[in-house]
């Protein structure tokens, strides 16, 4: 029995001695990026038109007319809404008679005043009643003035019950109905916002405005604000760029951050106000910058990591402080070489001190999805 025992476990050592090692593990790594680099920073921006217009009738009424559906595209100059303009059609017909009856009324003053400079030059009557007439004549010269001014502002109230575009740009879906009531100067219509071009509204804190002022050398935020890019939340970048117009006269009290306006075209009507985006803005050329792919990077509490590949290609963790991202790379300002490689693929499964098998790619392969 004992020596049965005895030769399972001989047998037992045996084939463990002849089994074969295990294979070390695979994982892409690409090797450190040394090249001068464009740093631009982004910040988190908010679309805004550029314009935006309440739309409220100088005139009160009824809404009568309708020509145009709530969020529909507008032009300058087109009508909207119609209001009833029968009061304003009556005020225009009793203003123009009594403009008229007044200058009937001037017309016969102006006879008497003939007929009494006439009658004055002959001493037939006194330089008081003459006076008279020229005064009268003159009050009467006034009122043909006032009526007529009241014509003509009752032919512009007919003129405003038709409302219009007062600019480019696209109608909101809260205006009003047929037979709502309009009171002048006071009910809002309808609320118009420009589409092309459009704001981007972004703040960015002191320190990191002095760091664009110095590097610019002291130029303007319009000098140096050119050729914004504009990061959409999808992540895709839009086609066209921007440039800031606006600056704000301060920082903000409460944030102590100070806050910008961008122009951007937008022909495709593609950007909408309400939209978020982040702002990207070139700063300065960062030379001989070191950077890694974002993928690359882990992110553990407090800590920013990533593995490399170390002496007997084995991996290790280490620290690293970050700069800014750059496309799909990431500038690297502390904890790693130009000589190291940097595991992009496979170090969630390596833990440090994992002999590995190291397949290198290049900055071309990092389009292909990403495996841990």
């Amino acid at each position: 029995m004992v020596l049965i025992i005895l030769s399972m476990v001989l047998v037992s050592g045996c084939s463990k001695q002849g089994a074969p090692a295990p294979q070390a593990p695979e994982v892409k790594a690409m090797q450190v990026v040394r090249k001068d680099t464009p740093i631009a920073y982004e910040f988190v921006g908010t679309v805004e038109a550029k314009n935006e217009v309440q739309i409220r009738a100088k005139v009160s009424g009824n809404i009568v007319e309708k020509m145009v559906t709530g969020g529909a595209v507008v032009s300058k100059g087109q009508p909207l809404f119609r209001i009833d303009s029968r009061q304003y059609n009556s005020a225009l017909l009793t203003n123009q008679a009594t403009a008229a009856q007044s200058e009937a009324v001037l017309a016969r003053s102006r006879q008497d005043v003939g007929r009494y400079n006439q009658l004055a030059s002959q001493g037939a009557i006194s330089q008081q009643t003459l006076d008279n007439a020229l005064s009268e004549e003159q009050q009467n010269a006034a009122a043909v003035k006032a009526n007529w001014a009241k014509v003509q502002q009752a032919q512009e109230d007919i003129e405003d019950t038709l409302i219009v575009s007062p600019l480019d740009g696209r109608i909101d879906v809260n205006d009003l109905s047929i037979g709502s009531f309009v009171t002048a100067g006071s009910t809002t219509m309808a609320t118009i916002s420009s589409v092309d071009p459009v704001m981007v509204k972004f703040s960015m804190s002191e320190n990191e405005y002095l760091q664009f002022a110095k590097n610019s050398k002291g130029a303007s935020p319009t000098e140096w604000g050119r050729d914004l890019k504009l990061i959409l939340s999808d992540g895709s970048t839009y086609p066209l760029s921007g440039q800031i117009e606006q600056v704000d006269k301060g920082l903000a009290t409460g944030t102590g951050t100070l806050s910008f306006k961008a122009s951007f075209s937008n022909p495709n009507k593609l950007l909408v106000p309400g939209m978020f985006a982040r702002v990207a803005v070139q700063s300065e050329v960062r030379q001989g910058a070191l950077l890694i792919p974002q993928r690359a990077v882990q992110q553990m509490l407090d800590k920013t990591l990533v593995t490399v590949i170390g002496e007997g290609e084995k991996t290790e963790t280490r620290a690293v402080k970050m700069g800014t991202k750059v496309g799909n790379m990431w500038v690297v300002d502390e904890g790693v070489t130009e000589n190291d490689r940097i595991v992009v693929e496979g170090f969630a499964k390596t833990p440090p001190g994992t002999p590995v098998t190291v397949i290198m790619i290049g900055p071309d392969d990092l389009n292909a999805p990403a495996k841990q």
